[in-house]
Order: C-alpha cells, then sequence, then structure tokens
C-alpha cells in the first residue's frame, strides 16, 4: 500500500484528502504545519507527498526545499497561491506538480497516480483472494468459486474493506465513514441491510456479527 503525507492545515480539506486517498487505497498521515510535516515526512517515509504552500511554522516552499536537500520523493503542491511565480517558484525547487485551488478530486487522483507511475513508486493491483472468493478491483468483479456475482457499488466496497481488513471488527460508524462518507447522516441501520444482501449473494455467513460491536470477516489462515 502506497503511503501519502498529506500537509495541509485546512481541517475540512485534510479529510476530504484523506477520505478519497483512503477508497483509492493509499495509506494516508495527515500533518497541519510545516514542523509536524517535515516530522512526519522524515519518520514515516512517504511515497508522495501532497503540500500546502501557507502553512503555520514553515511555509510549503522552505518544506519543499528541506524535503529536496535528502529526498526526490514526488511533491505535489496543492495550495490557492495561482501566481504565475509562485508556480515557477514551487517547480524551481523540483515539485512535481503545482495545483491550484480550488481542485477537481478525480483530476487529482490522475496527477498522482501518473506521478507514482513516472517515478516508479505504483506497484501492480493483486485480485484479493479469500478462500473461494476472488475479488478484482481493477475490474470490479467477483467470483465465488469461478462464478461471477453481481455486486451493487456499495456491496463490492464494503466486500473490499473487508478483505483488507480481514479479523478488523468495523462498527456501523466505521462502515459509515469509510463507504459512505462521513457526511453521511442518513441511518446507520443500511449497513445491516447491506451486510444481509452480502451475505445472501456468497451463500455463506463470512462476514461475521460481533454482537454488540459490529462486523468483521475471519483473519485469513495462511
Amino acid at each position: 500500500m502506497k503511503k501519502i503525507l498529506v500537509v495541509e492545515d485546512d481541517a475540512d480539506i485534510q479529510e476530504v484528502l484523506k477520505n478519497y486517498l483512503m477508497a483509492e487505497g493509499y495509506e494516508v498521515r495527515l500533518a497541519e504545519d510545516g514542523v509536524e510535516g517535515l516530522a512526519a515526512f522524515q519518520s514515516w517515509g512517504p511515497d508522495l507527498v501532497l503540500l500546502d504552500v501557507m502553512l503555520p511554522k514553515v511555509d510549503g516552499f522552505a518544506v519543499l526545499e528541506l524535503i529536496r536537500k535528502e529526498s526526490l520523493v514526488p511533491v505535489l503542491m496543492v495550495t490557492a497561491r495561482d501566481s504565475v511565480e509562485d508556480q515557477v517558484r514551487g517547480f524551481h525547487l523540483q515539485a512535481d506538480d503545482y495545483i491550484p485551488k480550488p481542485f477537481d478530486m478525480p483530476v487529482l487522483l490522475c496527477k498522482i497516480a501518473a506521478v507514482l507511475r513516472r517515478t516508479g513508486r505504483t506497484e501492480q493491483k493483486k485480485d484479493l483472494v479469500y478462500g473461494g472468493l476472488k475479488l478484482d478491483e481493477e475490474g470490479h468483479h467477483l467470483f465465488n468459486e469461478g462464478q461471477e456475482v453481481e455486486l451493487t457499488q456499495k456491496e463490492f466496497d464494503l466486500l473490499r474493506l473487508f478483505l483488507k481488513n480481514s479479523g478488523r471488527v468495523f462498527t456501523r460508524q466505521n462502515l459509515l465513514d469509510q463507504v459512505w462518507g462521513e457526511d453521511y447522516f442518513g441511518d446507520e441501520r443500511i449497513v445491516d441491510t447491506h451486510i444481509k444482501n452480502l451475505r445472501k449473494k456468497l451463500g455463506n455467513q463470512l462476514i461475521e456479527t460481533v454482537r454488540g460491536v459490529g462486523y468483521r470477516l475471519e483473519k485469513i489462515k495462511k
């Protein structure tokens, strides 16, 4: 799983970026100022950095300059400072891209994937396999004992989350946040309905109920 460090002081933008990036399968760490961002970069070793310019304590240009003294890790500047002078400065400091705010999230995700491919930091996605189940993330197919099973988008996203985190117990709120999004304010019992439908389609009880807590997929025994 590729690691992305988000250095951004706006809490709302932090959450949007985190949710979208995690949904794409990235591991995400957040930092809200330049000092915290540099510390996280040095201790965590991300595969890519999303870096704002207008940061408390140490601004993004200084952060980038310090990063470049020790690493060529991809850095994408994501900032409201969109003047030609600022963009040129960013590229002179060896930013891999300069993305003005506001930005379209699908475009940003494409730029991230492109930079990771170009720098050789991508990894081949493999099918998720559990017993007789095989989930093809890229083709969006699920096979059970070789037979394709039709899933709705939310069923697919739920099953993918369980397969990637076998053994972990998820509360309904965990599942709502990661599959429906943190801005969902409907009935949390919608999770139970989708779990019930998944069980019917898979013809088994792979997704277990942990009474009083939530749901889990038993950890795969190797």
